[in-house]
């Protein structure tokens, strides 16, 4: 790609028209009503700051007191079309990055002393902005330092660091020396409509043909979402079925920082790469192979880095469809089934077709249910981990095959308008005992399901609090509002159309479906996961409750069950040996700074590695394995797969559960 000259960073008449567009949609159909004021004002410039110079490494002060000069213009501007601020903004930012950088690239030549006790701040997000570039040039010799000490750690000769650096450090110049109108104006809007909502957004037109073909190629590849993080690039979730799936090494909030190809010697660096590059880099041909270096979740930028390799491939929709297993509880003769769901799924396009064998969540369900059932289960876990929603009519059926009749959700629109969605078949298919194992990553009609079951007192909610999200999104096409001749492409806006609420009347929205037993009970009560991470997320809300009918089980036996489950995790060494690792892994994720001393640095990096060998090798041992000495000795083969502790556990919760009376009315 090209640098792009400061003369064309102009305004285009596409962008004018987008905007009046854009804005009309908002203040018109958005489920949140949309008033363009000053408050909103303020919220846009912050957004468009931060989305520039989200760590506040690049702009001063004295700039940020210059921008505040717009801090409630910016709604005028909009209405009047006028989108010159956000383009001069974008300028100073670009010459701030030209200044940082060159700065760098000098740095990366000092002779570091590592025995100097000074640490370096790497999180700088919620920080003032820095009064001068003198105190800026300081924060950037101590991350170079950081990133010279990193690679040293990691084994990197003298001059392979200075060329690391020296890349590293190019690639985010040209970068922004590459960005163009439409990237800026793209910024600028999607400040505009995350202000309004997060899960509002605009799609440039280079964007949408990106979203299109991830959509399509996210079933091609290692099967992992990708998303910008700072300079990072971050693991937004795992495809089910997909390579990283099966390998199972890695999840969520992890950050690629390397990837090598199997025909090349060397692993590339990717921190401060644009994701449109780094996902470029990741795609390939089916059956060649990848190797990703990877900070995993809870692992600072000082490491230690992990290596993954995996063979790019299809996915099957049949590997994403629902499976089960069987877990026999020690000692008691109790086995309780489960139906892992990673999604609510259906072939829509063989339904369409007329195929009488086309594939959903609730046929296959329907199906798996049966089998467990003649494989004399005593209970059933419903495990929506990691499941982030997918087909509402699907979460419908799932949740009628739990309760005979009655309403499942009730959805509100921008209007005030609110429908009842019912159980659409009358009867049960699986009557007896009930848990359903949830995390922050389940969403959407998860959410809708585990709170039905929840609101009926059907089953027990096992796992974490869920994600928080209970609204629904519409995707227009601006193109469609263009008089016909006109060849530009004026992108898409996805934007929130409606809010799902419980029978309850309450909403999963922000607050998500909060289990009746947290595992692990150390859950991460902060706000920084899920909805609640959103400054501006729609929030909690009730409509009036629906005519239901709950079953009669009595909640304190769920009281009862929590008892018998803390007292269980006391004695066990594996579940204890988790939770430190957890309460580690949130330790790291608060840490905002790091020391700049090699000892340190080499202690921490130790003792890191020695508690995830440690949980690793108690896991293996449970299975008969021989332990570790390094966690890049984990083979790829299926009989290294790690314990499920928690789905264990649940099984053992949902076992106390159970008394015999349900087992011989059951299964008689």
């Amino acid at each position: 790609m090209r640098y792009v000259p400061v003369a064309e960073l102009e305004i285009l008449e596409k962008h004018i028209r987008a905007t009046e567009l854009i804005t009309h949609i908002l203040t018109t159909y958005h489920y949140k009503k949309t008033n363009i004021n000053d408050e909103l004002s303020s919220d846009i410039l912050k957004n468009y700051i931060e989305n520039l110079d989200q760590n506040r490494a690049y702009f001063i002060n004295s700039d940020i007191k210059e921008f505040n000069t717009f801090k409630y213009s910016l709604d005028d501007a909009i209405k009047k079309l006028d989108l010159s601020v956000a383009f001069e903004i974008f300028k100073i930012y670009r010459q701030r990055v030209e200044e940082r950088i060159n700065f760098a690239l000098e740095v990366i030549n000092y002779d570091f002393d590592f025995n100097i006790d000074e640490s370096f701040r790497f999180d700088r997000r919620d920080d003032n902005w820095m009064d001068d570039k003198i105190i800026l040039d300081e924060l950037w010799r101590k991350r170079v330092k950081n990133d010279v000490l990193n690679l040293k750690l990691a084994g990197k000769s003298d001059d392979d660091i200075k060329e690391t650096l020296s890349n590293r450090y190019n690639r985010i110049l040209s970068t922004t020396l590459q960005l163009d109108s439409n990237d800026i104006f793209q910024t600028f809007i999607n400040a505009f409509t995350t202000a309004v909502e997060p899960h509002t957004s605009y799609f440039s037109p280079r964007i949408s043909e990106n979203f299109d073909i991830s959509m399509k190629l996210s079933l091609e590849g290692i099967g992992a979402v990708l998303r910008s993080e700072g300079e990072y690039t971050q693991v937004v979730r795992i495809i089910t079925g997909g390579p990283a799936d099966i390998d199972g090494r890695l999840a969520p909030d992890d950050r690629v920082i390397g990837v090598k190809q199997e025909d090349s010697e060397e692993m590339v660096d990717v921190i401060g790469w644009r994701l449109d590059d780094v996902v470029d880099l990741i795609r390939g041909p089916k059956n060649s192979v990848l190797k990703l270096e990877v900070l995993s979740k809870g692992v600072g930028p000082e490491g230690p880095s992990k290596f993954i390799s995996l063979t790019r491939d299809k996915i099957k929709l049949e590997e994403q469809a629902a499976s089960s297993s069987i877990i026999d509880i020690n000692g008691t003769g109790m086995r309780i089934g489960v139906i892992e769901l990673p999604t609510f799924y259906i072939d829509f396009a063989a339904q369409a077709e007329g195929k009488a064998d086309y594939k959903s969540t609730s046929r296959d369900v329907k199906k798996l249910i049966a089998s467990l059932m003649d494989e004399k289960i005593n209970g059933l876990i419903i495990d929506l981990r990691g499941n982030g929603g997918g087909s509402l009519s699907e979460a419908l059926k799932l949740t009628g095959f739990f309760i005979d009749e009655g309403p499942i959700v009730q959805t509100k629109d921008a209007t005030g308008k609110v429908e009842i969605n019912y159980d659409p078949n009358a009867g049960i298919v699986y009557p007896g005992p009930l848990a359903v194992l949830v995390d922050r990553e389940s969403a959407s009609a998860s959410e809708i399901f585990a709170g039905a079951i929840q609101d009926y007192r059907r089953g027990i909610i096992i796992g974490e609090t869920t994600f928080g999200k209970g609204t629904v999104q519409n995707v227009i096409d601006l193109n469609r509002f263009i008089d016909e001749g006109n060849d530009d492409d004026y992108g898409r806006l996805k934007t929130t159309i409606a809010q799902f609420f419980r029978i309850s009347g309450s909403s999963n929205q922000y607050k998500g479906v909060v289990p009746d037993i947290k595992i692990p009970e150390i859950e991460n009560q902060s706000n920084n996961i899920g909805e609640r991470s959103y400054e501006n997320a729609l929030p909690w809300d009730e409509v009036r409750p629906a005519k239901y009918q709950p079953t009669s089980a009595p909640t304190e036996i769920f009281e009862t069950a929590k008892i018998k489950h803390l007292n269980r995790i006391k004695e066990d060494r594996l579940f204890q040996a988790m939770l430190d690792n957890i309460n580690q892994n949130q330790k790291n994720d608060l840490k905002k700074e790091i020391s700049l001393l090699e000892k340190d640095r080499i202690i921490e990096r130790e003792k890191n590695e020695e508690a995830k060998i440690n949980l690793e090798n108690m896991m293996r041992q449970e299975k008969g394995l021989a332990p570790l000495t390094d966690l890049d000795n984990i083979s790829e083969t299926s009989d290294d797969e790690p314990l499920d502790i928690l789905l264990n556990e649940a099984a053992e919760i949902l076992n106390d559960l159970i008394v015999p009376s349900e087992i011989r009315t059951v299964y008689k």
